[in-house]
């Protein structure tokens, strides 16, 4: 049986990846701290989840303390490693850059140091398409520079990407960054629009529209993000930076309004500027990804905000 580490398990992405690793057959050591950036119920609830499948061990670990780490690496030997955690937010990496640095950056080179140490057989690092910036020329394509990041947050990903090459420069390390476009559905984060928005509308509140709703991003399916980190996964590339979106942006007003057929409900809008940090449009280019990994995002915004709208009323007992 093969060994995966995956750091941020408890949180939306990493409970989908390690869902889908032991169905797959793998051993799943999940290492999170429970940052209570948002309600760690729903983390605890993620867990719960994965705990009834007996291949999933949990370690409540914080990726900046290396002893504790360098534990873990020691008694599970894990042959793989998905580092999806990181101290998330574009907005809230404005006003504590310190706490980004030290979570997504050091964070990142102690598992980097570790994962050489032990000879893990590839590295997969969840980047994303913050990296990019503020950007005219669309779609956004990987080899593109992204040297003028717009928030601290973008920032320690661009960093982490570059010490991800020096780790495989210096030693060989397999390492694939796959690069997230707005990733959405069941289990997602209470701080993104898709879980605020629904949640809003629901209780018949306002929500707040940044700009005047034409700003546009490329909304991707959980599941479609699992198949490409899956894949990223199962095959060692040397170094690479992949682009994983849905290659189809949505505008803000295009996507309020779906929403608002699905809930059967009206929003009540209240404009505001545009805060720094945010970008006007994400669009992935998935040549790449479709050429390396064989991916194919399938899931339409109607069809995955349906899907995510279940989740949210069985999860809240609506």
């Amino acid at each position: 049986m093969k060994t995966i580490l995956v750091t941020g398990a408890a949180g939306f992405i990493g409970s989908h990846l390690s869902e889908k690793l032991l169905e797959l057959g793998y051993r799943v050591v999940g290492v999170d701290n429970l940052d209570p950036y948002y309600d760690v119920k729903q983390k605890k609830c993620n867990l719960d989840l994965l705990k009834r499948n007996p291949n999933f061990v949990f370690c409540r670990q914080d990726i900046r303390e290396p002893d504790g780490l360098a534990g873990l690496f020691q008694e599970y030997k894990p042959e793989f490693v998905a580092h999806l955690a990181a101290k998330a937010g574009v907005r809230a990496s404005v006003e504590n850059p310190r706490a980004y640095a030290e979570i997504n950056v050091i964070g990142t080179i102690n598992l980097l140091e570790l994962a050489v140490k032990h000879k893990v057989a590839n590295f997969v690092f969840a980047s994303s398409s913050s990296v990019y910036g503020y950007r005219s020329k669309v779609p956004f394509r990987e080899e593109e520079p992204v040297d003028k990041p717009i928030s601290p947050y973008a920032a320690t990903k661009r960093s982490a990407e570059l010490l991800c090459y020096v780790y495989h420069h210096l030693y060989s390390l397999n390492v694939t960054c796959l690069r997230f476009f707005t990733v959405y559905g069941p289990r997602g984060r209470p701080d993104m629009a898709p879980y605020k928005f629904v949640k809003l509308i629901l209780e018949g509140k306002s929500i707040t529209r940044f700009g005047d709703g034409t700003t546009k991003r490329d909304y991707t399916y959980i599941t479609d993000i699992i198949a490409g980190l899956v894949a990223a996964i199962e095959k060692p590339l040397g170094y690479e930076i992949i682009n994983l979106g849905n290659s189809a942006p949505v505008s803000l007003n295009e996507f309020i309004t779906t929403i608002e057929r699905l809930t059967g409900k009206k929003a009540k809008i209240v404009e505001r500027p545009i805060p720094k940090g945010d970008v006007l449009v994400t669009y992935a280019d998935i040549a790449k990804a479709k050429k390396l990994l064989g991916y194919q995002p399938r899931t339409k915004l109607e069809q995955g905000m349906k899907l995510f709208l279940e989740w949210f009323k069985q999860y809240h007992q609506i």
